[in-house]
C-alpha cells in the first residue's frame, strides 16, 4: 500500500485531485496538510475537510502555513471564487482540523515511516520548504514528491512565464528544489486542451453522482473564469493531472532528468523554473549542476481521463 501525504491549497480542481487519491484503493492517504494559496488558509483546511467527508472518508487535515515564508499572500479567487470552492455555499464541513500543524505532523509521519511517505504537492510549497528548514535529514527521507508546478515546457498561467504555485511562494520552490530530495515535477502545460474537462464531461459529471456533482459545482466559478477569458466551455484541472501522475505511471509518456532553477529576483522573472535539459541545449554540462527533478514531458490524455472518470463517477 503506496502511502501519501497531500499537501493542497483546496481549490477546486485541488478537491478533484484529494478524490482520486482518496478513491484510490491501494493508496493510503495518510494525512492532508492545507496551506495558503488559491483560498486564504481557513478556507482551504475547510475545503479539504469537506471533500473528505463528500467521499464518505476519514483522513485527518492540518493547518500549515497561512502566508508564504518570505512575502505577501497572493490568491487565486477571481479564479475559484472567495472560498476557492465557486461560492455556491458548499462547504459545512461536520469536522475540524488536527491541532498539530502540518509541518509537524508531515515530519513525524516521515521519520515514522522513513523511505516510504510520497508527498503529492498540489499547491505553493511552503509547508514543504519550511520542513526542509526546520529538519532537512528528515526530509530527505521523503520517497517521492509529486509537483504541480512550473509551466512545464510551455507558458505561465499567472506571468508569461509562472505557473501560480511557484509565483506564490517561489523562494519556498527554490529551497524544494535544491533540497536533494526525488521529485516528479508536473507542469501547466499538460493541463489544458484533451486533458480538460470539456461539456460532454461535465455534464456527465453532472448527473452521475454526489461525489461527481459536487466535483463538477465547486469548479463552477472556474467553468465561469474559463468562459469569460477563452469562450471555452471546460475545466482544466492541474492539481487533478499531477495527482493522475502520482497514481498512475504509465498514463507518462515521455519525462527528462534535469537542472531546474526557479528565478527569485528579478520581478519580471519571479516564479520562473527554467528547466536545463541536457539533450536539447549544447554546452549545458559547462553551466549547471547536476539534474535535481524529473519533468514529465507528454502524458496518454485519453488514459487519464478515463481513470479519472472512473474514480469520480465509480
Amino acid at each position: 500500500m503506496r502511502k501519501f501525504i497531500i499537501d493542497t491549497d483546496t481549490g477546486s480542481d485541488d478537491a478533484v485531485a484529494l478524490m482520486m487519491a482518496l478513491l484510490t484503493d491501494d493508496v493510503e492517504v495518510v494525512g492532508i496538510t492545507t496551506v495558503c494559496g488559491n483560498a486564504p488558509l481557513e478556507c482551504s483546511t475547510k475545503n479539504a475537510l469537506m471533500t473528505v467527508e463528500v467521499c464518505g472518508k476519514r483522513v485527518p487535515v492540518y493547518e500549515g502555513l497561512a502566508k508564504p515564508i518570505m512575502r505577501e499572500p497572493v490568491t487565486a479567487v477571481n479564479v475559484h471564487g472567495n472560498d476557492g470552492m465557486g461560492d455556491l455555499d458548499l462547504i459545512h464541513p461536520s469536522t475540524l482540523p488536527q491541532r498539530m500543524h502540518a509541518v509537524d505532523f508531515m515530519l513525524e509521519t516521515i521519520r515514522s515511516n522513513p523511505d516510504e511517505i510520497e508527498i503529492v504537492a498540489i499547491g505553493p510549497v511552503c509547508n514543504l520548504a519550511a520542513a526542509i528548514i526546520k529538519d532537512a535529514a528528515t526530509m530527505k527521507r521523503v520517497k517521492r514528491i509529486w509537483s504541480m508546478g512550473t509551466s512545464g515546457f510551455g507558458a505561465g498561467n499567472t506571468t508569461p512565464v509562472a505557473e501560480f504555485n511557484v509565483y506564490a511562494d517561489a523562494e519556498s520552490y527554490a529551497i524544494l528544489l535544491q533540497s536533494g530530495i526525488p521529485i516528479t515535477i508536473i507542469g501547466f502545460d499538460h493541463c489544458l486542451g484533451p486533458a480538460a474537462l470539456n461539456k460532454t464531461d461535465i455534464e456527465a459529471w453532472r448527473s452521475h453522482s454526489s461525489v461527481s456533482r459536487f466535483a463538477v459545482e465547486c469548479n463552477t466559478e472556474l467553468l465561469n473564469y474559463n468562459l469569460k477569458r477563452s469562450g471555452e466551455y471546460m475545466i482544466d484541472l492541474p492539481d487533478a493531472v499531477a495527482m493522475g501522475v502520482a497514481l498512475w505511471d504509465d498514463i507518462v509518456l515521455d519525462s527528462v532528468s534535469a537542472y531546474c532553477h526557479c528565478c527569485t529576483t528579478e520581478p519580471h522573472t519571479y516564479g520562473q523554473v527554467i528547466i536545463y535539459n541536457k539533450n536539447d541545449v549544447l554546452a549545458i554540462e559547462q553551466i549547471t549542476p547536476p539534474d535535481n527533478a524529473t519533468v514529465i514531458r507528454s502524458i496518454d490524455h485519453a488514459l487519464f481521463k478515463e481513470r479519472m472518470n472512473a474514480l469520480i463517477c465509480g
